[in-house]
């Protein structure tokens, strides 16, 4: 059995905590009997240790982590109650842990950026390991201040993780397999080939309690300026020669650099909506504006669409979408990559070849890939051929995956602090011109596949 590793959650009271982060360590747990954590709370609430220890059970019950597992780590948590501001009271919770900490900063990027500065006024232990739960900054300024911040304290950048839980989802890890290992994919993965790519991942979850932070976000900052874009990192980088942190994330650093809106137009490159009353499934949705906690004011979308492109020798010309939002019926989360078609269909077919195009499902998980092939009973027609497979789900959720990398001290699934600011990079046109009210709000009913005059 691996050295115990301290596993300190700032911000252990909050939704992310005990929804996400917990039940993803219980998978972890399960999957890997060689990992010992020392787990410690730490928030401003005043929770007595059985409180602390009720939530923990729960959540990595939840995550399916065993009974020896869940007593072993219950006989040893604790909680603490801390002003994460403070560099006195940090200090006294990192001199009270013996071995390699982790510091998970599961807070409001305002506030992880206070403890960090609180951070730099006091001596750090040398196996102290930081991670930074997305969003990172809330703007290209605030981000790229946070990467000066962290620069300034006394840590290597492979010890500072910031976090971006898609990274850990199976079937993101798995474009890297599906790309590079397959010569169906590869030689024919760019612009001479390919017309058009679409990353969707629209949510059928209306706000579910959620207003606080997403009300602040939106659609675009939630998903779209990290999640998608890191997702588009992977599926269109250039080919790696070793599955490491170092070759990957320089990759994907390459590729966001080469990334800008679709004709550097936000206004014709970007399209937000926010959902109005309706049903989705059984349940009753509400107008956007008066889901509790919602500030109209804020003139918050909750549907974002963007179209980038990459200007580099593999992807010119091509647009690339990438879509995101909730409330909406289909719930669709998939890649879509659409081929051109065929420089010619042989004289004597009734019909042109219909297109290939290569489907890939973030959740549920799967491939399927369109072909042409001749209609039965008539072979001089064509029709579409779908080859589906189901890809398994790892026992590991994606937080559960994140984890396991920050605890072995490996970068690999880690936002360098370049690509964190790119991502900024390219969403700030955007962000402007919505500010400047100069792309309309659509409005779609909840329930529904999104606003009518879209297309």
């Amino acid at each position: 059995m691996s050295e115990a590793v301290n596993l300190v959650i700032l911000g252990a009271s909050g939704d992310l905590t005990h929804r996400l982060l917990l039940p993803g360590l219980g998978t972890l747990l399960k999957a890997d009997h060689n990992i010992t954590v020392r787990l410690v709370g730490a928030a401003a609430e005043d929770w007595g240790q059985d409180h602390w220890s009720q939530i923990v059970k729960e959540s990595l019950s939840d995550g399916g982590c065993s009974s020896d597992e869940l007593q072993s780590i219950l006989d040893t948590t604790k909680y603490v109650k801390i002003d994460a501001s403070s560099g006195d009271q940090l200090a006294a919770l990192l001199t009270d842990l013996q071995g390699r900490i982790v510091l998970y900063f599961a807070l409001p990027p305002t506030i992880s950026m206070a403890a960090c500065e609180a951070l730099a006024s006091i001596q750090l232990p040398p196996d102290l390991f930081l991670a930074i739960e997305k969003p990172f900054g809330t703007d290209a300024e605030s981000a790229r201040a946070f990467n000066q911040l962290l620069a300034h304290l006394p840590l290597p950048e492979s010890h500072i993780f910031r976090v971006d839980h898609y990274l850990g989802k199976a079937t993101v890890l798995n474009l890297v397999g599906l790309r590079f290992t397959n010569r169906l994919f590869e030689p024919v993965w760019n612009a001479s080939n390919i017309e058009s790519i679409q990353i969707i991942s629209d949510e059928a979850l209306a706000l579910e309690g959620r207003a606080g932070y997403y009300d602040h976000a939106g659609a675009l900052r939630d998903m779209i300026q990290s999640h998608l874009l890191l997702v588009m990192a992977l599926l269109c980088m250039e080919e790696l020669a070793t599955f490491d942190a170092f070759e990957l994330r320089d990759l994907m650093a390459h590729l966001l650099r080469s990334t800008h809106l679709w004709g550097d137009d936000p206004v014709k490159a970007s399209r937000r909506a926010r959902y109005t009353a309706g049903k989705v499934g059984d349940e009753v949705v509400p107008n956007y504006v008066d889901e509790p906690g919602v500030d109209p004011s804020r003139n918050t979308e909750s549907l974002a669409e963007v179209t980038v492109e990459i200007r580099n020798a593999r992807w010119a010309g091509v647009p690339i979408t990438l879509r995101s939002g909730k409330a909406l019926g289909d719930g669709v989360r998939q890649i879509t990559v659409v081929f051109r078609p065929i420089a010619h269909t042989p004289v004597g077919f009734h019909d042109e070849a219909p297109r290939n195009v290569v489907v890939i499902g973030l959740s549920p998980e799967y491939l399927r890939v369109q072909l042409s092939t001749n209609v039965e009973g008539d072979r001089l027609s064509l029709e579409p051929t779908v080859l589906d497979a189901e890809l398994g789900e790892s026992p590991i959720r994606p937080y559960g995956e994140i984890l396991s990398h920050i605890l072995a001290g490996d970068p690999l699934l880690s936002v360098r602090g370049d690509v964190a600011e790119d991502c900024w990079r390219v969403v700030t046109p955007i962000l402007d011109a919505w500010a400047a009210g100069t792309v309309p709000m659509d409005f779609y009913v909840a329930g529904s596949a999104g606003p009518s005059n879209w297309v």
